[in-house]
């Protein structure tokens, strides 16, 4: 059956046909070959890329991990160590603030408009991860404030004895949601049809838990004065960062075998692997086994140089990989690949 060539082959900016006989229909148009040579929906992105700023989403998603990393690492240190880790406790308790605050005003700036921050209030959806990060960060940040009040008042004198018992009732629940806040971003980000993001989600979630882990870990080691303490927290960072390597090889894996690896051929996923995989987690790994084998006490610029690299590797890590998702989105070779039916069975 022949099929009138202006109704096959028209693009999507040409007007559309006008009726006429059969034999001018069969006719290419005056000056064309039978070959359409005009717009077409080949090499069009089929996703449209997340609309939100990489580098501001990506601060926010950076100071969640922070300040949940450091409640569960304070509330853990004030369980088990006690009066012998008031110190770090206090430090702890004091970054639990910044996702609250400095990082709630980067969330606000990136929906443009305030409303939009306060629509999500009105509903609590199990089915949303939305929704549930929404509750999650409420939930941590009055918790968290709370702690941070009566921790307040324990170093200024006031009612030390109630303020330490109310700090200590406020930071277990401040440290379970902690735990959530690190990874409930993750979720959120796998559950859209970004491919990058959907590929692998449990090795993102893994990957976002023990980095904030690490860069928590390693924001305390940086002000810590005690070498017991300061060594514990160094061990909790290497270990954290063992995981998050073998997190990012698992999710390298699952990139190359559904076809979404190409995204990452990019200046941001180079980015990505240079900064969040290299110097956040290899270099740091490296300096604390240098650490382990001196037979001497390292210096402690050796320490600090670790903690600042862990810090902006989980940094450059998130930032990235939200802009390597959006070239993924943007990409229709990526996107087209990624929607085969044995990738969308998990």
């Amino acid at each position: 059956m022949n099929v009138p060539y202006p109704v096959l082959s028209r693009g999507p900016e040409d007007p559309p046909a006008r009726p006429g006989s059969a034999m001018d229909r069969d006719r290419p148009p005056p000056g064309r070959d039978a070959a359409w040579d005009g717009p077409t929906y080949y090499g069009r992105p089929a996703l449209k890329p997340a609309p939100f700023e990489a580098g501001v989403v990506g601060g926010y998603v950076f100071l969640a991990g922070l300040s949940g990393a450091s409640a569960l690492i304070a509330t853990v240190a004030d369980v088990t160590l006690g009066s012998g880790a008031r110190d770090l406790v206090r430090r702890g308790r004091y970054a639990a603030l910044l996702a609250p605050t400095i990082g709630s005003a980067l969330l606000v700036y990136d929906l443009h408009t305030p409303e939009r921050f306060l629509n999500m209030f009105r509903v609590a959806k199990a089915t949303s991860p939305m929704s549930i990060g929404t509750w999650i960060l409420v939930g941590f940040s009055g918790c968290a404030a709370l702690t941070a009040a009566a921790q307040f008042a324990d170093d200024r004198g006031v009612g030390p004895r109630a303020a330490r018992t109310i700090a200590r009732g406020a930071s277990l629940p401040a440290a379970f949601l902690g735990a959530g806040l690190t990874t409930y971003t993750a979720a959120l980000l796998a559950a859209t049809s970004t491919p990058l993001w959907a590929a692998a989600p449990r090795a993102l979630a893994v990957r976002f838990g023990a980095s904030a882990i690490a860069y928590g870990a390693a924001f305390l080691w940086l002000g810590e004065r005690d070498g017991g303490l300061a060594r514990r927290l160094e061990t909790l960072a290497a270990a954290a960062l063992a995981v998050d390597l073998a997190a990012d090889a698992a999710a390298t894996a699952a990139y190359r075998a559904k076809g979404v690896a190409p995204a990452l051929s990019g200046p941001a996923g180079t980015v990505e692997k240079v900064m969040g995989t290299g110097l956040g987690a290899a270099l740091p790994l490296a300096l604390y086994a240098a650490s382990r084998l001196a037979a001497r006490r390292p210096p402690p610029r050796l320490g600090a140089l670790a903690a600042l690299a862990i810090l902006a590797g989980g940094a450059a890590f998130r930032i990235r990989i939200l802009k390597s998702g959006a070239e993924s989105a943007s990409r229709p070779d990526v996107s087209f690949r990624f929607m085969q039916p044995d990738n969308l069975r998990e």
